[in-house]
């Protein structure tokens, strides 16, 4: 493993301040985001008895140490790069020719080339890779934690856990420390959620601006896009936007179907947006030129009703299991298609804790506390099994100290609630 020229003074930190000087980081200081992130994630360590930790998600290398890199080509090129957190140090083991990028983190000590461990790279020489990938990686953790060290991994291929087992380690999972760690956001956090949530609402209305008969369901989901790039946001994680009866059941992502007359178009944004973090809501329209009917208004009333309901019973220390209870009952008409979650965390992405349905608790549910810091979004969706359209909404929230405070605000649709 070859340690790079880091620790001299460098002055090509053009990267890095282009995304702390960006115009949606004014009056965010992004080192104490980063710097808070890190103490999180060391923290949970801590509580664990956690020696080191080698993180592979792109997503959880950016909670942690702020450093982005290709991170949708990472995800299926995994491991393409890591991180390796100790108590007191962190390496960024950076993707072939991107050493650079991790230059001027302070929450970075070290970057190091990456050893890519995956058949892709390695072929049929893959087994010897993994062993020795492991010898390299352990003589460093031994190094920085001492002998059989208590090693967190995620999203690794399970030859280099073998070896790295069958080197004295004692092997745990790494998501539940990194998740408990997401959990709570900071103040400074919470300006990179809102700046994210800002651009990601000014690209909806540009989209639904555009919304008219004869638009395609693709035309219409990359004005979305579009918008979101041009506002320096990353990517859009899914393509939930469909039209029509193709709104029913959910989970259709955007085609070359043309939408009609007065459909409905309901849309998820699913925004990785500014700094990273998600902006996740949902809104439903109606595509005119006529008034929406009877039906379509009784969808959205029972989907707006589901989620002002449900926002309203949330309190700090609140657990699980009693929002659950307190949750709002699905019309039976509806239940077969309901949304499969009730509400959920997010952060970067959707993320911990999943608040289930009442009736989906018992298989499904986990308890555990509503806590101040920890930010939700409150999913609805109505549609009859087999038949018409359906209405998909969601609102993001932040739970305070004495309650919540909602932090998406694009408008519902009046014409849709009256």
């Amino acid at each position: 493993m070859t340690v790079l020229d880091w620790h001299s003074e460098r002055s090509d930190l053009s990267g890095l301040q282009l995304l702390d000087q960006a115009p949606e980081s004014a009056g965010i200081d992004l080192k104490a985001v980063r710097q808070y992130r890190l103490g999180r994630v060391r923290g949970e360590m801590a509580k664990r008895d956690i020696d080191a930790m080698i993180i592979s998600d792109p997503v959880n290398i950016r909670y942690t140490c702020g450093a982005r890199n290709m991170q949708v080509f990472c995800s299926r090129n995994t491991p393409s790069r890591y991180l390796l957190v100790t108590p007191a140090k962190t390496i960024l083991f950076e993707f072939t020719g991107c050493a650079h990028l991790g230059e001027g983190f302070e929450t970075i000590d070290e970057v190091r080339a990456s050893s890519t461990a995956s058949f892709v790279a390695a072929g049929q020489d893959i087994h010897n890779r993994e062993r020795t990938w492991a010898k390299e990686m352990g003589e460093l953790i031994t190094s920085l934690t001492g002998k059989r060290a208590r090693l967190g991994l995620e999203r690794m291929n399970a030859g280099t856990a073998i070896a790295m087992a069958e080197l004295g380690f004692d092997i745990v999972d790494a998501q539940e420390p990194i998740e408990m760690a997401r959990a709570i956001k900071s103040d400074e956090e919470l300006k990179c959620v809102i700046a994210s949530l800002r651009m990601t609402e000014r690209a909806v209305g540009k989209m639904r601006e555009a919304i008219r008969p004869g638009i395609t369901e693709n035309e219409l989901w990359s004005v979305l896009h579009q918008s979101v790039i041009a506002g320096n946001g990353d990517y859009c994680e899914t393509r939930l936007l469909s039209s029509g009866a193709r709104t029913n059941p959910w989970f259709q992502e955007c085609a070359t179907k043309m939408i009609g007359e007065n459909e409905l178009i309901a849309l998820d944004t699913d925004v990785v947006g500014c700094h990273g973090y998600y902006s996740d809501f949902s809104r439903t329209f109606h595509a005119g030129p006529g008034k929406p009917s009877e039906a379509q208004r009784t969808l959205y009333k029972l989907a707006y009703e589901q989620v002002q309901h449900n926002i309203g019973i949330i309190r700090p220390g609140m657990t699980f299991k009693e929002y659950s209870d307190k949750a709002w009952n699905i019309p039976q008409q509806y239940h077969a298609n309901r949304y499969y979650l009730s509400a959920h965390g997010v952060g970067m992405t959707g993320e911990y804790p999943y608040l289930y349905h009442h009736a989906d608790y018992v298989d499904a549910g986990y308890d555990g506390e509503i806590l101040p810091g920890m930010t939700l979004c409150v999913e609805s969706y109505i549609g009859a099994e087999g038949q018409g359209e359906g209405v998909k909404l969601e609102d993001q929230l932040l739970v305070t100290d004495t309650g919540i405070e909602v932090l998406s605000r694009f408008p519902f649709e009046d014409e849709l609630l009256r």
